[in-house]
């Protein structure tokens, strides 16, 4: 069993301890100690980093046994050992943690959403309500949970039993038996938990909300504490400044000049759509009057440089237009698209060269009859073209 000294003290960043002994676990080697300020991953926040020794610390796991093993890279032998956390980590877990307990309990006490998990990522919190919410209960918790805040309430620490507890006014029954470490935010919130937590209601800085969405036929909210909301606030300022430069608004016309863009986009894309298919036209007529005779077909059988399958099939409806036409058509570059079409007068089963081509050259594809097309193949333009020859020859 490890004591745990982060339990009493959160602000704890040096200790001194004792290797019981270092031995691998899942393949990794750690060190067990007799005391702890090392916060492993437990109740949705993750583990705490640092140094052991000559070694660094870059993970903490909570063993069934009660054993706080810590993942160590580098060489450690049992004795006395001199433990330092990485503080800026520890601090900002910290601060996301206490945030998360006093938004829940906004949303519990104002608006009757209770918290059912909760997630500290690596660059946001979430909180899983047991209900929807509407963007105006959401606005109504982050006030509150900011009130709170700037209020710099105590955060204190306390033990109980399972029957003392019972008796408090705990935000969530606690699933634990025996003693339990609560974390009380006098007259707003009591909690069972085993986290770091901040001193202070001030020391979270601030609570913003990023997003929500329905999650399991409740809410997902998305959150930023502290020096996090400040880093996503950074962010959040250096894309809008570079935004409004880019459109030429003020940052409240934002919204509209992406509007307006977005507009043009539509219009140039329709406009280019009408000139591809005009220009399609001009180059599908050149290509079938240079067509070849097979059997009693004019066929045309190009590797056309430029065309995506979507130019393709545009190509050969032109020259199928026209009675009596095949059009076996491929794209230059690698790995090759195939268009193989025909003139509703003809009987050339186009999906059967089709699959000749794919059975020799690779890809995949298929279609009907009158049209099929593919992509994939592997093969020279040359080689794919002459082979396409032949099987026209052949049919």
């Amino acid at each position: 069993m490890t004591e745990r000294l982060y339990y009493t003290d959160a602000y704890l960043t040096e200790f001194d301890a004792t290797i019981l002994r270092v031995e691998s676990h899942d393949g990794r080697s750690t060190a067990i100690l007799d005391r702890t300020a090392f916060y492993p991953t437990s109740g949705g926040q993750p583990f705490d980093t640092g140094r052991l020794g000559s070694a660094r610390v870059v993970e903490v796991v909570d063993g069934d046994d009660d054993v706080v093993r810590h993942v160590i890279e580098g060489e450690l032998e049992t004795g006395r050992a001199h433990g330092k956390i990485d503080w800026n980590r520890r601090f900002e877990h910290m601060q996301q943690h206490t945030g998360q307990h006093v938004l829940s309990a906004a949303f519990d006490r104002l608006v009757g959403a209770r918290t059912e998990s909760f997630h500290l990522g690596s660059v946001s919190s979430t909180i899983d309500l047991n209900r929807t919410v509407s963007a105006a209960e959401i606005e109504r918790a982050e006030n509150e949970a900011n009130r709170v805040v700037w209020e710099d309430r105590e955060v204190t620490v306390r033990f109980a039993s399972a029957e003392e507890a019972a008796g408090l006014p705990l935000r969530k029954e606690s699933v634990r038996s025996g003693t339990l470490r609560l974390i009380e935010i006098p007259g707003f919130d009591i909690s069972a938990c085993g986290g770091t937590h901040v001193a202070s209601t001030g020391a979270i800085g601030n609570i913003a909300v990023a997003s929500s969405e329905r999650f399991r036929g409740g809410t997902r909210v998305e959150f930023v504490c502290g020096v996090r909301a400040l880093s996503a606030y950074r962010t959040l300022r250096d894309a809008m400044a570079a935004s409004v430069r880019l459109v030429s608004v003020l940052p409240s016309d934002l919204p509209a000049g992406i509007e307006r863009l977005q507009g043009d986009a539509r219009d140039s894309k329709r406009q280019i759509k009408d000139l591809q298919a005009r220009l399609a036209g001009f180059e599908g007529a050149a290509l079938a009057d240079r067509a070849e005779v097979f059997g009693n077909a004019q066929a045309v059988v190009a590797a056309v440089e430029g065309s995506d399958q979507a130019g393709l099939k545009a190509l050969a409806a032109t020259i199928t237009a026209r009675g009596g036409h095949v059009a076996v058509l491929f794209s230059t570059s690698g790995p090759s698209a195939a268009v193989v079409a025909r003139a509703a007068d003809l009987t050339l089963d186009c999906a059967a060269l089709l699959k000749k081509l794919i059975e020799r050259f690779g890809g995949k594809g298929g279609g009907r009859p009158d049209l099929a097309q593919g992509g994939g193949l592997q093969g020279t333009p040359d080689e794919i073209v002459a082979f396409a020859r032949d099987q026209l020859l052949r049919q």
